[in-house]
């Protein structure tokens, strides 16, 4: 086996603790190395080898900071020296940031770093595993990831885990009350869908994850500019998350019930296309005025919501990428987060800034419910003014949520414009590790 070299983490201003010998000591205070956040110096061995790299982590250490170290290191193997905070984050850190989508070219091969001894070796797995399995998903293009690969995809990963699952396709749609999914969906070359996954012993506290699967998004009938839908591939980011969340729980054995319901479909413009004007019949009796056919994630969400909420699980989860308004709002990197349950809201925040997964909560401000407002249906699915997008979206859906104990809503973005540490441009989890955090202390594991 290959030795591995070391990568030696260094604070900005302690250089001079590093351990290093004097010839790389000398070495990183002439290249001007002092652990400055993101540096990475190498150094040089015997007869020119590599003897190892330098990395800075800034003033305060954050583990996952080594993820700039695991995008920017070559094939190798490597482990970690010096102060890098806690060992297990930091490992789930360089290794998401080691992370490449190569399906459709000749990758390279990345650098491996071999474990910390005091890392938990089965959390860094499980958490790098769910991240992996959501990125790949929003990275893999809609011709190879419309409804029916997407459902293949998701038969095979509830087999692998044991997962029970059934499916409601097409028309079925109908003959089993789930008409928003079917209208938005009914114009595609490929059916619209339900799949239903459930884990767990039944009489165990009971967990529902949600999550929007779109898998491409033209906008409908109110169409998308071509930069709009250029990302469009990204729209079942919430589907994609749910099921790393849920990979992540199965994988822990939380004691729990869980179900996972996601709603598959193509929001395509074809004569079947639902329009604007349209008033669509929902699970939950509520009647839906459709202002846009591109606030088309909201209304697979409510059928899908409205059924979750009938058994009135304890914990009820969903995660979509619903609305531009939240970028606006907080930018790309920092999802909105609404709740029924302020405690629940507070310990995700504090959860997700402790494992640099940042959730930021937002207020469900029933005064803004008036710009849902429909004069022929119960309610409008897009929010009149152009004000507040995200908490509309949010009090929309809240309108499908009667009987859960406690509901959670994120608006996510599922993309990483640029490169951060450990998460690489491209398609990314958001609120995996928060929400994991909170079950796993909720549910042990």
């Amino acid at each position: 086996m290959t030795a591995s070299l070391p990568l030696i983490c260094v604070q900005q201003g302690a250089l001079a603790r590093a351990g290093l010998s004097p010839a790389h000591l000398a070495w990183a205070e002439a290249n001007g190395f002092a652990g400055q956040r993101g540096r990475l110096l190498a150094l040089p061995g015997e007869n020119g080898a590599l003897a190892g790299h330098l990395f800075g982590m800034g003033e305060t250490v954050s583990p996952t900071q080594l993820g700039q170290a695991g995008a920017a290191l070559g094939e190798g193997l490597w482990h970690l020296v010096g102060d890098y905070g806690d060992p297990t984050l930091a490992a789930i850190g360089f290794r998401l940031g080691a992370y490449r989508f190569e399906r459709y070219t000749a990758g390279k091969p990345g650098p491996e770093l071999v474990l910390p001894e005091t890392a938990d070796a089965a959390e860094v797995t499980r958490q790098v595993e769910a991240a992996t399995l959501a990125r790949d998903l929003i990275n893999t293009p809609p011709n190879d990831l419309g409804p029916n690969a997407f459902e293949a995809e998701i038969r095979a990963f509830a087999q692998a885990r044991g997962m029970e699952i059934s499916v409601t396709a097409g028309d079925d749609l109908l003959a089993a009350n789930f008409p928003m999914i079917h209208a938005v969906g009914r114009a595609s070359a490929e059916a619209p869908r339900l799949a239903d996954l459930r884990w767990g012993r039944p009489d165990a506290p009971k967990v529902t994850l949600v999550g929007k699967g779109v898998t491409f998004d033209t906008g409908g009938l109110d169409i998308k500019s071509a930069a709009g839908m250029l990302l469009m591939k990204k729209d079942m980011g919430g589907a994609a998350n749910v099921l790393g969340l849920a990979h992540a729980i199965v994988s822990a054995r939380l004691d729990l019930r869980l179900r996972v319901l996601i709603p598959i479909v193509e929001n395509a413009i074809a004569g079947a296309a639902f329009r604007p004007g349209d008033v669509l019949a929902s699970r939950k009796g509520i009647t839906v005025e459709i202002g846009n056919t591109d606030a088309e994630g909201r209304l697979i969400l409510a059928d899908a919501l409205a059924l979750a909420d009938e058994e009135a699980p304890e914990l009820l989860i969903d995660m979509a990428t619903l609305t531009g308004a939240a970028r606006v709002a907080l930018g790309p990197d920092l999802p909105p987060l609404y709740s029924t349950d302020d405690a629940l809201a507070r310990a995700l925040v504090a959860a997700g800034a402790g494992v640099d997964d940042p959730l930021w909560q937002m207020p469900l401000w029933s005064p803004y419910e008036s710009m849902l407002k429909s004069r022929i249906a119960d309610i409008n699915n897009a929010a009149t003014g152009g004000f507040a997008g995200s908490v509309t979206a949010a009090l929309f859906l809240s309108r499908f949520v009667s009987s859960a104990s406690a509901w959670v809503h994120l608006d996510i973005f599922g993309w990483a414009p640029e490169a951060r540490p450990s998460r690489p441009q491209g398609g990314t989890d958001q609120g995996i590790r928060a929400l994991y955090a909170v079950l796993r202390e909720r549910y042990g594991g």
